[in-house]
């Protein structure tokens, strides 16, 4: 890590812009774009093409557009000119790679400061955490980001997401029910152990303000792992909720014991299942790996601008109405 003070992050390139995620982090960058001097995105040319009006969108708000590929050098060493904060939001598919992304940035004069791609579960969370499928190519990252000499980094660590697109927590989880669910459209959940597990949350769009105020407050968010939430509450209060916000009426429910989810896990993993990773992360915030003595949104001006469990709900709803 750099040996430096802190540096302003005022030149952004976002990877992975137009993502699940990265499309609320940028959302929320180009919102307060006043505050830094040039917002660029880096996206491929299939991308570039696939989702022209979001891209047409961005350069209407005065976004720069390069477009290459992430796994070209070449490419990424020009995209990387005059810019001095890289924020990735790369998918699980290219996580690994952001280790060359982390070297090429740290032999780039101009970038000081790396966020790269966490957003979910806490990877160093306790002596576990090491041995965990799902951290392993993350922990690479992190590794890589510790030892460059020229970087300082930021970990934004949220929790998983409290929303409601197909697979996230607060949506249908059609695939895999048994891994739990809130699905609207046939008020039916299945809870983990008896829904009483303590769990901290965030919903995407208050990830992008978290996001902001981590670049917004350099000195701050410099060489942390940022424990940040929008909230902490438990499945059967995430129940009470929906149904309270979809006229009144009791939904149907199940349980999945967290011994059940243990075995579900395993069996996942030795089928070689692509969805094994939703049950490990399901019995990982479970088991309260998203329970910090104190969380670090003070840290950032960030305690009072997060959603409420009321709020994750009502989105949740209308997504899910929508799809």
């Amino acid at each position: 890590m750099s040996q430096a003070g802190s540096l302003p992050c005022k030149k952004l390139l976002i990877i992975g812009a137009t993502g699940l995620i990265g499309s609320r982090i940028t959302q929320e960058i180009v919102r307060n774009k006043s505050k830094f001097d040039r917002i660029a995105i880096f996206t491929s040319p299939g991308t570039y093409e696939a989702k022209a009006s979001e891209v047409d969108k961005l350069k209407d708000e005065g976004v720069d557009i390069i477009v290459g590929d992430v796994t070209n050098s070449e490419d990424v060493k020009k995209a990387y000119q005059d810019i001095d904060t890289v924020v990735s939001a790369v998918g699980r598919n290219v996580i690994e790679h952001q280790v060359e992304l982390v070297r090429l940035a740290n032999e780039t004069p101009s970038i000081h400061r790396f966020f790269p791609s966490e957003y979910g579960t806490d990877i160093e969370y306790g002596p576990a955490s090491a041995n965990e499928k799902p951290h392993q190519k993350k922990l690479k990252v992190r590794a890589a980001l510790q030892a460059a000499d020229k970087l300082d980094y930021t970990y934004v660590v949220t929790g998983p997401y409290a929303d409601g697109n197909p697979g996230l927590y607060f949506g249908a989880n059609k695939a895999v029910k048994e891994a739990g669910t809130f699905d609207v459209k046939n008020k039916e959940a299945v809870l983990i152990g008896e829904g009483n597990f303590r769990i901290s949350f965030t919903t995407m769009k208050d990830v992008g303000k978290l996001v902001v105020l981590a670049l917004t407050h350099a000195e701050a968010s410099r060489n942390k792992a940022l424990r940040v939430n929008s909230f902490t509450t438990t499945d059967s209060e995430i129940l009470k909720e929906f149904e309270k916000q979809t006229g009144g009426q009791q939904w149907g429910v199940s349980y999945t014991s967290l011994d059940t989810l243990k075995k579900l896990e395993q069996e996942a993993w030795d089928a070689g299942k692509p969805y094994a990773t939703v049950f490990t992360l399901r019995r990982i915030w479970a088991e309260g790996g998203t329970l910090y003595e104190i969380r670090d949104n003070h840290f950032i001006d960030g305690d009072d601008v997060v959603e409420t469990l009321a709020d994750a709900v009502a989105e949740a709803i209308r997504v899910q109405n929508s799809i």
